[in-house]
């Protein structure tokens, strides 16, 4: 009987390292953001040993990662009822709450468990923190609170360190985050994560030559280490936006780079939409459209791969696809809808209203484009930004009414970058659209809001002339001949202080605009009109009208 005493208490002592050995190596797994793997790995050790609340906690703690926050709410759930994962699945829990914008009920459970630690504990403090860090509205700064609290309780504790570095670094405090995660390195020489995070401050400093060096020394430690390849492909792409000249390489480099690390984690669902939403940044459409349609045959029912497919398919030219794979996204159930989502689709809906000649354009359709758009800017005014390269396709191609309701709606947003281009181009797409008409055609609220734009312009550019010739071309085609005399002559005044080789480049514009005030005076000041037809025939003495107008006035 004692024997088999013993024989037991090696078989259960075995059985605890080995669940123990389960979890270290679920841990590495998620480090390396392998998650099928970690989440194989520990489901297996559940099934082991049922009331593992470690295990239950960390599984739950993935498909929170993965944006499944059903599955994750059902392991903790189970983790509550176990003795060493209560505190960790409380948290997991109050994580939950702070998604979903219940503060105070996120409170009350990490003040419940943070009421029962002891001095030395600081497992507990880490994953608040991380709940604080990892929602959609991170609180860094209770993150860091938390993590100095558990610094003081484990002042050479490697992972508080790393946990400190990231909290800082989303706190935008770069020397702090380079000093905790230079020493959890120095602590820990296998935590090669907080190592790559050193690479990651210089990304986030545009430093980008001296980021990929930092990657290749994680690399030359271990060459299989996933997330330095993310790194990589997230630093060239931001590399060729913000170097134009590299673009084609560095994007190339990007998207290598994505699969590679797409190769060393999975291939499942959840990985293939963060690949795919990486393809949408990096513009690579026909990519996101072959992975779209892999994504179906994992899962036929997801409705994030209908966003997938509307974005592709706009891209692609498949503008009915589009519209018909976004309009079921918006309207299919509790999706959660992002301005990018109404972007699209509106910009599909507009590129349909355009005819197969290229010329004429649905006005019904536009506008039903322009509302989708106007959706996206009231959910995320930052769209705007975007929209400047799309209008001045259009503007280009002369489809004035396109690119006029486009511009329209990007100069909603005033701190948006391109906020006094947009201004000009919207004011230039209606003036094209309206000048020659008749008065009774115009559209004079379309003028007006044109004449309001180039306003905009003049107000933060006084100095920039063309502002003051199109300006008064707008009030011309308004017939408001006072308005456009007085801003011709602005004109005029600007051009002539710049000197002889200004006169001579836009003497063109000058004799318009001279030939447009003495039409103005012609019938209520002779004197006046007469004197700015002598000051066209001084710079074109061929200028007919001018010629004419002077023969009448005599």
């Amino acid at each position: 009987m004692k024997k088999f005493k013993i024989l037991s208490l090696v078989f259960l002592t075995s059985i605890a390292s080995g669940v123990a050995q389960d979890v270290d190596q679920a841990k590495k797994a998620i480090d390396a953001e392998q998650y099928e793997k970690a989440k194989a790995v520990l489901k297996n050790n559940l099934l082991a040993k049922p009331d593992n609340g470690k295990a239950a906690f960390l599984l739950g703690n993935i498909y929170l990662k993965q944006n499944i926050e059903d599955s994750a709410k059902i392991y903790f759930q189970r983790g509550l009822s176990t003795s060493d994962g209560a505190r960790l699945s409380t948290i997991g829990l109050g994580q939950i709450d702070l998604e979903n914008g219940n503060t105070a009920a996120a409170q009350a459970k990490f003040d419940q468990v943070v009421k029962e630690l002891k001095k030395r504990d600081i497992e507990e403090y880490l994953y608040i923190a991380q709940a604080y860090m990892s929602n959609s509205k991170p609180d860094y700064k209770a993150a860091i609170n938390l993590l100095l609290k558990a610094q003081t309780a484990n002042p050479n504790d490697a992972s508080v360190k790393l946990f400190l570095g990231d909290a800082y670094y989303g706190d935008k405090s770069q020397n702090d985050a380079y000093v905790s995660y230079r020493d959890a390195y120095a602590i820990d020489n296998t935590m090669i994560r907080a190592k790559m995070q050193l690479g990651v401050l210089l990304k986030g400093a545009k430093a980008y030559t001296e980021a990929v060096k930092a990657y290749d020394e994680v690399l030359a430690l271990n060459p299989s280490y996933g997330p330095v390849f993310r790194e990589l492909a997230e630093t060239y792409y931001l590399w060729a936006n913000n170097k134009p000249s590299t673009y084609k390489e560095n994007i190339d480099k990007a998207l290598s780079n994505y699969e590679k690390y797409m190769s060393l984690t999975d291939y499942s669902l959840p990985s293939r939409m963060r690949h795919a939403d990486f393809l949408i940044l990096a513009k690579d459409f026909k990519a996101l459209e072959a992975e779209a349609n892999e994504m179906k045959k994992l899962d036929k029912v997801n409705p994030r791969i209908l966003r997938y497919l509307g974005y592709s398919a706009y891209q692609n030219g498949n503008y009915d696809s589009a519209i018909s794979a976004l309009t079921e996204y918006i309207t299919k159930g509790t999706n959660k809808v992002i301005a990018a989502d109404y972007y699209n689709l509106g910009l599909a809906k507009i590129a349909k209203s355009i005819a197969a000649d290229g010329k004429t354009v649905d006005g019904a359709a536009l506008a039903l484009g322009a509302l989708d758009i106007k959706k996206s800017l009231e959910i995320d005014l930052a769209i705007a930004n975007g929209m400047n390269e799309v209008a001045k396709k259009y503007f280009t191609q002369k489809l004035y009414p396109v690119a006029s309701a486009l511009f329209e709606l990007a100069i909603t947003n005033p701190d948006s970058r391109n906020f006094l281009e947009d201004n000009v181009y919207f004011g230039l797409s209606v003036l094209t659209e309206n000048r020659g008409k008749e008065l009774k055609d115009v559209n004079m609220v379309a003028l007006q809001n044109a004449d309001k734009a180039m306003d905009a312009v003049i107000t933060a550019t006084p100095n920039y002339q063309e502002a003051y010739l199109y300006k008064a071309r707008i009030n011309s085609t308004m017939e408001k001949d006072d308005v456009m005399a007085a801003t011709y002559e602005k004109y005029v005044e600007l051009i002539i202080a710049k000197g002889e080789a200004e006169i001579t480049k836009n003497k063109a514009k000058i004799t318009e605009a001279y030939n447009s005030i003495a039409a103005f005076y012609a019938n209520t000041d002779k004197v006046k009109a007469k004197e700015y037809f002598a000051k066209t025939l001084a710079l074109d003495a061929t200028n007919e009208y001018a010629t004419e107008s002077l023969k009448k006035l005599k």
